[in-house]
């Protein structure tokens, strides 16, 4: 009984010494550059950008393959704070990807919800709740206003509705971007 419980706490630290190795010795370096792009843009995954979310929309401006002005969510204020990251000259929004709209969320009259469930199918987020022919309903704080489960709804029982200004719904306008610090050694 004890030989089997050293035999188990051994191959446990063996193990557990094979993965910490591994984790150093494989470790994935993530480029700082897409990590502060990313946190200035609105995180609406709604891939109006032509990209299919935040993430690689800023991987792709990191790389040089996208233009800075091509998030319509993030508007003119996203525009300037990825020219001043970047030090180049701000553009104007590119209106070929849409337009400013103000922050909304999505609302399903849930008498006309047949549950065909193609909503929560294209919502980025995971923000709607249901099930198949059952009546869906929409996590509001979860909701980023994407727009995206719009047009799949057959019975058009989903509309956006914008977010008032109050104190339960304000936050800051323009994302936090972390800086970090290097201390000489």
């Amino acid at each position: 009984m004890t030989a089997a419980l050293f035999v188990m706490i051994g191959l446990g630290l063996f193990l557990g010494l094979v993965l910490g190795f591994a984790a150093l010795k494989f470790k994935v370096e993530g480029d700082p550059l897409v990590d502060q792009i990313d946190a200035i843009l609105p995180q609406t995954q709604c891939g109006q950008c032509g990209y299919p979310g935040c993430k690689p929309y800023a991987t792709a401006i990191a790389a040089g393959d996208a233009d800075i002005n091509q998030c319509p969510p993030g508007g003119e204020a996203g525009v300037k704070m990825l020219a001043d990251l970047l030090g180049v000259e701000p553009k104007p929004l590119n209106a070929e990807h849409g337009v400013p709209k103000p922050k909304s969320v999505a609302v399903i009259d849930e008498n006309i919800c047949i549950g065909c469930t193609l909503c929560i199918q294209a919502c980025p987020v995971d923000a709607i709740l249901g099930a198949a022919k059952q009546m869906h309903t929409v996590i509001t704080a979860e909701c980023t206003g994407c727009e995206l489960c719009v047009a799949p709804c057959p019975v058009d029982c989903i509309t956006m509705e914008p977010l008032k200004e109050d104190i339960p719904h304000w936050k800051w306008r323009y994302p936090v971007i972390p800086i970090q610090v290097q201390v000489a050694a």
